[in-house]
């Protein structure tokens, strides 16, 4: 691992940073929306969930086009769209058109996503390539802590829009680091063999500080095609499909908890700026889950790893449902929670990076990740009218705790060594 490596490493961290804090901006405005709109929970829900459902489809759409045109450029118009959608979320003046707002966002977000774990994948070296995805994923969370304590502070001393200002300008100053940065893969330009690729593949490794290819590798006529078709070919349909189920089930819990914890705690009678610094605690609890998890990778497969931590995931949200009385016992099981769900996420990054070949990593991740955002963005939604139909906060943690459940059942028939 060169320092260019190490320091393309520690820029898709930042990026997956810039990730978790503008999806949760809408969960820190969330309690001002409200108050300032007077919108009931579904209608909150559906907000709450709006950038998702634009993930999904960012994911899919932007993932597969990064394996045609390439890491960077994807990377690049990513974070313009990320910049421009939080800049424009501070002028929606109704639901519906933050709704949108918050959906264009989500298509950008949604293909950095994607984009980011084939990155790391592709500039790691194969000793360090689960630990190195692991962190990655674990740059969420640390978006959200470093995030979230300045929208707290933000949301102490002005209203909700002031959070999307401060989305809108890190997501900008983010577009001349990755320029200048962030050179495109060795592992793309082998499998896209553009006329000059030995060329371009020789100028990155000379960047990277590695001694120049004598020549391209072999082709293997195996080798899958990047297009949604090639994920449901016998090599990988049983990867696919089973990834696919596991993401879509855990997610849905991990978001029925960062989704909805500002508003339970606010509806508790704690003001907007307490309610966000417990959001904060379910985000430490979900790095230091994503910390042990990535150096467990070393010892122990990471697909039983992730597995005990959705098992887990499923007591913890079950326990956070119960209520507490005080704002200390919220955060300390909120933040047991996080741990848990987030070492689940982080997990299944590092299963994916090693599921999908090169020819179709971002293109499958993305795939996963987006049709996986449908849980994300089921979460909230289906939680909103749990709560609006009359369940309590046990019944429906308890119903919504099950999807880490389902998704430890998934990984077990996943075949990987």
């Amino acid at each position: 691992m060169k320092p260019l490596q190490i320091l393309v490493v520690a820029l898709s961290i930042a990026l997956n940073a810039l990730d978790g804090f503008d999806v949760l901006a809408i969960s820190f405005a969330s309690p001002g929306i409200a108050s300032e709109w007077g919108i009931d929970r579904a209608a909150l829900g559906i907000v709450l969930s709006m950038e998702l459902i634009g993930m999904a489809i960012g994911s899919i759409l932007l993932g597969n086009l990064a394996d045609r045109i390439g890491r960077r450029p994807t990377v690049l118009g990513c974070l313009v769209v990320m910049a421009g959608g939080m800049a424009l979320a501070t002028l929606a003046s109704s639901v519906t058109m933050l709704g949108v707002i918050r959906f264009l966002t989500g298509l950008g977000i949604g293909g950095m996503l994607a984009c980011t774990n084939a990155i790391v994948a592709e500039f790691s070296n194969a000793r360090h390539r689960n630990l190195a995805v692991a962190i990655m994923a674990s740059g969420y969370p640390m978006g959200a802590i470093l995030g979230g304590s300045i929208a707290s502070s933000l949301l102490a001393d002005g209203n909700w829009r002031d959070v999307f200002i401060f989305g809108a300008l890190v997501s900008a100053a983010f577009l001349p680091l990755a320029w200048f940065l962030l050179p495109e893969s060795v592992g793309f330009h082998v499998h896209r063999r553009h006329p000059d690729a030995l060329a371009r593949i020789n100028a990155v490794l000379g960047r990277l500080g590695h001694q120049a290819a004598e020549g391209l590798p072999a082709t293997h006529d195996n080798a899958p095609k990047p297009s949604l078709a090639a994920l449901f070919a016998p090599r990988l349909a049983r990867s696919t499909v089973l990834l696919t189920l596991a993401y879509f089930c855990h997610i849905m819990t991990f978001y029925f908890i960062l989704k909805w914890i500002p508003k339970i705690v606010v509806d508790m009678g704690y003001p907007a700026a307490q309610a966000g610094g417990v959001l904060v605690w379910a985000n430490v609890g979900g790095l230091l889950g994503a910390s042990l998890l990535s150096f467990l990778t070393y010892r122990v497969q990471v697909r039983w790893l992730v597995i005990g931590a959705m098992l887990v995931s499923t007591v913890m949200v079950t326990v956070f449902g119960q209520g507490q009385t005080s704002l200390g016992g919220l955060a300390t099981v909120a933040g047991a929670a996080g741990f848990f769900t987030n070492a689940g996420v982080v997990g299944l990054y590092a299963i994916f990076a090693k599921a999908f070949p090169t020819e179709v990593r971002a293109g499958g991740t993305g795939f996963v990740i987006g049709i996986g955002r449908g849980g994300a963005a089921l979460g909230p939604i289906v939680a909103g009218f749990l709560f609006t139909a009359g369940f309590g906060l046990a019944e429906v943690a308890l119903l919504m705790a099950c999807g880490s459940l389902l998704g430890a059942a998934a990984l077990v028939f996943l075949k990987q060594d």
